[in-house]
């Protein structure tokens, strides 16, 4: 199908950072064909114009990081840093096995949202509580091709026993439940170096390459070292994103020093899996060691703010990061620990952070930094370079804004009104791979009422579970508690808390 935008501004977000005040863009098939001055094709039948004139597009943003089995869970989750808000989220004791059909509603569900505030793309960890099975993976990704959302999606799965993962907790824990613990099942290397091989084969590019996988090893204290390495060979092997949660809170910071000796990023570099398919997620309490290594591997940087907020796990480092050329990508999480899934509010979030961290105003990040990060370093992360920008030959995922909305009214400064007036509200169309998916504030992929209603209908049995789950995490709290305390009570020589 050939679609021809008329007459938009444009912000193209490419190498040179080009912008147009008037032109025309024409997209054939997936891609983007030309980007200029009008005209550039004589309307015909077989054409779909789009008139732009007082719209401005832009690239589709991209939620470099987000779990989408937390869809269901906005404002379910009560003040808790991440290592107790995990008991009441994945219960270590088991749980019921995934419903694909849940699985397939909440997953559209964060679709639709992102969607409509004009998320193009999205790199999912996700996870399946208690374990992986295929009907739910296949019940993911059916959502994800179904709502026309652009995703990179991997399986997001632990298999070392609950308290070998932390630091204290064995000898916190009493015998009987560090029994049960013990008596849980676990995945072996090879079942899920089998679930990987059938998940590349079966689901990698579809939807025309709109699909594709990544690998997941959740976070290095999680899984076995045979494991990691086969994550770490395969995804060399089919140059695939890796995924990796690396120094999230200061108790894993204490947790590398107790269990291996080093920072977390210094044992994964020795191990040889550091690399620049990588994508460390938060790296939040890293030193200037770490920050050499990270920048050296040539890996991406997930920041995920509004998260770390939330969870009280503390303010990254950008500057730091940025001035080593460390790509950074922005996300939301999961709507378990950002409730929603705004990656405008995120991008603000980003921009200010550092303002409160750093007083020296010339290191504050800039407008046009954040709208990078939002775009092209998700792209990278992704490792999908026709992403993240508008020219000619890249893929056609874009956004249009009404300029005439409250945001830009007036219109003093384009990107910094992008980044700390926008809030989704003014997104009027949302494209992906040259296909119209939102328009007018309403999704044209799904029936959203539709699914809205069925959510709806399942949520007392959700809520069950979700009591059941919090029942359990209550016997297990107070031992949790009690090595959060003994970590945060370490001196790691640093913070990343703004409290002394």
């Amino acid at each position: 199908m050939t679609i021809l935008i008329r007459n938009a501004r444009v912000l193209t977000l490419d190498d040179q950072d080009r912008e147009h005040d008037r032109a025309d863009i024409l997209i054939e098939g997936d891609r983007i064909a030309a980007i200029g001055p009008g005209p550039l094709v004589v309307p015909g039948p077989d054409v779909r114009v789009i008139e732009a004139a007082g719209l401005l597009a832009m690239p589709g943003l991209v939620n470099g990081h987000f779990h989408s089995q937390g869809n269901l869970m906005a404002g379910a989750m009560a003040n808790r840093p991440l290592e107790l808000f995990m008991l009441f989220e994945v219960p270590p004791l088991g749980a019921a096995p995934p419903d694909p059909r849940l699985v397939y509603l909440q997953t559209q569900l964060g679709a639709i949202e992102m969607l409509k505030s004009g998320i193009t793309a999205v790199h999912d960890d996700a996870f399946h509580n208690p374990y992986p099975t295929r009907d739910a993976i296949s019940a993911l990704m059916q959502a994800y091709q179904d709502a026309g959302l652009r995703a990179t999606v991997s399986i997001n799965h632990q298999n070392r026993i609950e308290h070998e993962k932390y630091p204290f907790l064995a000898e916190l824990l009493p015998p009987d439940i560090r029994a049960e613990m013990d008596r849980a099942p676990v995945a072996t290397a090879s079942e899920l170096a089998d679930l990987y091989r059938w998940f590349h084969a079966t689901w990698h590019g579809k939807a025309d390459g709109r699909l594709s996988i990544a690998v997941s090893n959740s976070a290095p204290q999680r899984i076995s070292e045979d494991y990691f390495g086969f994550l770490s060979e395969f995804s060399r092997r089919h140059d695939l994103p890796f995924d990796i949660h690396i120094l999230e809170t200061k108790l894993q910071r204490v947790l590398g020093v107790e269990t291996y000796g080093k920072s977390l990023v210094r044992h994964v570099h020795d191990l040889g899996f550091l690399d620049e398919r990588v994508m460390v997620i938060h790296a939040i309490w890293v030193d200037d060691a770490d920050i050499d290594l990270l920048a050296a591997s040539g890996c991406v940087v997930a920041h995920n703010p509004v998260c770390n907020l939330k969870l009280g796990s503390g303010v990254m480092p950008f500057r730091r990061l940025r001035e080593r050329g460390i790509p950074i990508a922005l996300g939301t999480d999961e709507r378990a620990s950002d409730d929603s899934t705004n990656m405008w509010a995120v991008g603000k979030l980003a921009a200010l952070l550092p303002r409160v961290a750093d007083p020296d105003y010339e290191r504050w990040p800039e407008a046009g930094e954040i709208l990078a990060c939002l775009t092209g370093g998700g792209a990278r992360g992704m490792r999908q370079p026709r992403i993240g920008s508008l020219a000619t030959g890249q893929a056609a995922d874009l956004i249009l804004l009404d300029l005439d909305s409250l945001a830009f009214t007036p219109l003093n400064d384009l990107r910094r009104q992008l980044v700390f007036s926008e809030t989704g509200s003014s997104v009027v169309m949302t494209m992906v791979a040259g296909r119209v998916v939102v328009e007018r504030g309403k999704v044209l992929s799904v029936d959203e009422a539709a699914l809205r209603a069925e959510i709806r209908d399942r949520m007392p049995a959700v809520r069950r579970e979700l009591a059941a789950t919090a029942a359990a995490a209550a016997r297990l709290e107070p031992y949790y508690r009690e090595m959060y305390r003994r970590a945060v009570a370490r001196d790691v020589g640093f913070s990343r808390w703004l409290a002394p």
